[in-house]
């Protein structure tokens, strides 16, 4: 028996590993994901100026402030960008009349005018071909608004080291007294940014997989193959090898998606002309994760991760098959697969929203249900609210959950596997699901 077991569960394998939809759906993901990385290197290649330079032209009006305004956009343009980067913008003083520099503006350039002001000190016009973008409005903003109190510092001999002292942000000591294992609200935003992206394409996984084992079992019951194959092998190890085949594809597809991305990064143009470097998004994203203790928590929490990602895999696939054995055509198995689906998408949702619920008993039940436990479990505990024990624990009950799919729905899978019938869906499943004779 085990000789056809896998010989069943070869043939589903390689029929879907060398279809051409995989193969050119691979393709897509791969151009995608490259291209997503490399979309600096895109916009420049197609003449865009994603990274040009942004020429600040200052027509200084006797205000003597040209060098003082240069400063304070430098210094505003490195607190914004990092002071390893290089900046964005390039300040110069113009010797030519308003007039003239208007006449020859163009896109990549912005032009201030500086004039003295009695009551206000110093008063600014930005003239732009275009819209400034709110970064670069926000430095020129900040950098005018310093240069103005520096300017009304001088002219009433008030020492700058005061007005410093005043303006310089007062230094928070956060301390949460209701709960010993909370995060701060950095880690709150990190999570609601960083681990969807994460764990979206497992979601995304998750729906291909009820898709696939479904439709596979719903194309051998409508071509009337199935009786062949149930004369050969025992319904359970038609199942086992359906199960185990679409996993091993599934697994196999993201770690395709992994190297896709690994690729994407190791070509990036920001890359090669750096060394070593990441670029400048990633690297800033990866020292915000380091500062909240992000990574260190990562080293405890993949290993756990992955195991509930695989057992989650298998709970939905043999739901997904057991459904799937009870319908003859595919518009029945769209029906039954809707309620998995809604499931995987709350999942989902209580990952991201997770740090809404903090200190919540019911979130933290939620962490133990099987097909939501390995979203919520590890987003619970990035943000402290869970440990080491609980993912465990969820672990232990979604195999013990498995378990128990297989030993009463292989009884529902013998029955449907072979039933015709036009009878009602949910009907076939409670009678095959009663009958104990199988």
């Amino acid at each position: 028996m085990s000789k056809k077991f896998w010989y069943l569960t070869k043939v589903s394998l390689k029929k879907k590993i060398n279809s051409k939809w995989f193969v050119i759906t691979n393709i897509i993901l791969a151009l995608a994901i490259i291209l997503l990385l490399n979309m600096n290197s895109l916009i420049n290649f197609f003449g865009g100026d994603f990274d040009n330079k942004i020429q600040i032209t200052v027509i200084d009006n006797n205000t003597n402030s040209y060098n003082l305004l240069k400063e304070n956009i430098k210094s505003f343009s490195s607190s914004l960008k990092g002071e390893n980067e290089e900046l964005k913008l390039t300040v110069n003083l113009s010797d030519k009349s308003l007039h003239e520099e208007e006449s020859n503006l163009d896109n990549d350039e912005i032009i201030i005018v500086l004039n003295n002001s009695n009551k206000e000190y110093l008063t600014a016009k930005i003239i732009s071909e275009e819209k400034i973008d709110s970064v670069t409005y926000q430095v020129l903003s900040q950098s005018l608004n310093s240069t103005k109190s520096a300017i009304g510092m001088t002219l009433n001999n008030i020492d700058p080291s005061i007005l410093t002292e005043i303006s310089t942000p007062v230094s928070i000591d956060r301390v949460v007294l209701s709960d010993e294992n909370s995060v701060d609200e950095n880690m709150e935003i990190i999570m609601g940014s960083v681990f969807p992206t994460v764990i979206l394409p497992f979601f995304m996984l998750t729906i291909f997989l009820i898709q696939m084992i479904g439709g596979e079992i719903c194309e051998e019951k409508t071509t009337r193959s199935m009786e062949i194959i149930i004369s050969n092998v025992s319904p359970k190890t038609h199942l086992l090898s359906k199960i185990l085949a679409s996993n091993v594809f599934v697994i196999l597809q993201g770690l395709l998606l992994i190297i896709y991305a690994i690729i994407g990064l190791l070509i990036s143009t920001d890359m090669l002309s750096g060394g070593l470097s990441m670029p400048s998004d990633i690297t800033s994203i990866f020292d915000s994760l380091v500062s909240t203790g992000f990574v260190d928590k990562l080293i405890y929490v993949i290993p756990l991760t992955l195991i509930l990602i695989v057992l989650s895999f298998i709970a939905y696939s043999v739901v997904a098959g057991i459904l799937a054995s009870m319908t003859v055509n595919m518009e029945d198995f769209s029906q039954l697969q809707t309620p998995l689906v809604f499931i995987s998408l709350a999942g989902y949702y209580l990952a991201i929203m997770a740090g809404m619920f903090n200190g919540s008993i019911l979130i933290r039940i939620l962490s133990y249900v099987p097909f939501l436990s390995s979203f919520v479990s590890p987003s619970l505990y990035m943000m402290g609210q869970i440990g080491i024990i609980d993912i465990i624990i969820s672990i232990i009950v979604l195999i013990i959950f498995i378990y128990l799919l297989l030993h009463f729905g292989i009884r529902v899978y013998k029955v449907g596997i072979l039933n015709y019938s036009n009878e009602k869906v949910w009907s076939k499943f409670f009678k095959a699901f009663k009958n104990k004779d199988v």
